[in-house]
């Protein structure tokens, strides 16, 4: 476990130990969005305000700037869909573990979509990558989310508890999945789950001091902090939103007061 401690202090601040992860990986599901489409542009932002860790596809490694590897830890997705297949919910792996390794990757990224109608392949896939991160020291990041058809409400605390579950189970060493909606419902899927828990952003909030709030109560639920991408990258001022954030998750500031600063 000595090379995932290892790389683990480099996510999570040593003081708090908390984190600040941006998501980028979106380029394949969605394309060059806004806020992705100048990807180094928006990584020296993040650098210059403190997030801890960005999450990018490995075609993109050798396009994010220097900042990666030292003021900013690197993590390598390696699932995928685009939001024009048939089923967007079925993730395939489009790289390994080793690939990432490679690339000087600080952990890898999987997405497992709980309740789709390939839930077994990815449960399979996720298994496996697992392993694999295990025998060369990697930190694996799961993305697991109940989604399917047959899922009437993605965040049900039931059913969220249960893919935060399941990662652990298979092996995860930090989970990231939906905010339920409330610190009580939310304290029971962190309580279900041995390993840290961040938080997912979801779509583009209305407000500000909306988001913040959702910060705020999960880490009073117990979570290690948050892994937001369009709340942030396709923010009018990356900057000063990921500040606000951080000012949340690492000092435990009021949603009122970060938002102000």
């Amino acid at each position: 476990m000595l090379g995932k401690t290892i790389r683990l202090r480099r996510i999570f601040e040593k003081k708090s130990g908390n984190t600040v992860i941006v998501p980028m990986d979106h380029g394949i599901s969605l394309g060059p969005v806004k806020g992705i489409a100048d990807i180094r542009g928006t990584v020296d932002k993040l650098s210059k305000a403190g997030a801890s860790a960005i999450v990018v596809h490995k075609g993109l490694v050798p396009h994010v700037g220097p900042e990666v590897g030292s003021t900013l830890a690197l993590i390598v997705h390696i699932s995928a869909s685009t939001s024009m297949s048939p089923d967007p919910n079925a993730k395939v792996l489009v790289a390994g573990v080793d690939a990432a390794a490679a690339l000087g990757a600080d952990a890898v990224s999987i997405h497992c979509n709980i309740g789709s109608d390939t839930e077994a392949e990815m449960v399979s896939d996720f298994g496996l990558v697992s392993d694999r991160c295990s025998e060369l020291g990697m930190p694996l990041l799961a993305m697991c989310y109940p989604r399917g058809k047959n899922i009437a409400n993605q965040f049900d605390a039931e059913a969220v508890k249960h893919c935060a579950r399941l990662s652990a189970e298979l092996g995860a060493d930090v989970v990231k999945t939906n905010y339920t909606g409330s610190v009580d419902t939310f304290k029971e899927v962190v309580e279900g789950t041995p390993v840290p828990v961040v938080i997912a952003g979801g779509p583009k909030m209305d407000s500000d001091i909306n988001l913040l709030n959702m910060v705020a109560d999960a880490m009073t639920a117990g979570a290690k902090g948050v892994s937001i991408g369009r709340n942030v990258f396709q923010h009018d001022d990356v900057e000063a939103i990921t500040r606000a954030i951080g000012r949340v998750v690492f000092e435990g500031m009021a949603p009122e007061d970060a938002y102000r600063r």
